[in-house]
């Protein structure tokens, strides 16, 4: 993700750890859209739901990809936390809408949601691009 402004909320997280997170989400979800296994897409939307409503340091996710980031041990890229927090409550809405619709087998709209979800993850890990980023800059270029 590429800074477009000052930081907004002066809190900063480590981009590594937010792509190498992201990874791991990808292939949780992709293992649960080929096994519908109901266990890996509640194990997501927990552990998105720890990061976002308690405290990161909590997550597993969290914890995985910062020993993995220690392992691989890759640089430091402070970004600002307040969008990558909007990124990751876009990622648990679109958690919570894919489960409930597999429960109903809308099958179009469960394949559609999760190409959305598995492009912005792909995006986000292979270039540092967080779309959830770019929508909450352009929120404030526009409304702030």
């Amino acid at each position: 993700m590429n800074n477009k402004s000052c930081p907004i909320s002066l809190v900063s997280v480590d981009s590594n750890v937010a792509r190498i997170n992201a990874f791991y989400v990808g292939l949780l979800f992709v293992a649960y859209m080929f096994t519908l296994n109901s266990a890996i897409i509640l194990f997501l939307i927990l552990d998105f739901s720890t990061r976002i409503f308690f405290n990161k340091e909590y997550s597993l996710l969290f914890i995985l990809s910062k020993m993995t980031k220690s392992i691989l041990k890759l640089q430091t890229e402070k970004v600002d936390a307040a969008p990558k927090k909007l990124a990751a409550v876009f990622g648990l809405v679109f958690l919570l809408t894919i489960f409930l619709v597999s429960l109903v087998h809308l099958t179009l709209l469960f394949y559609i949601l999760s190409g959305i979800l598995l492009s912005c993850i792909f995006l986000e890990v292979v270039f540092s691009y967080c779309l959830g980023c770019e929508i909450y800059h352009l929120y404030k270029r526009v409304f702030v």
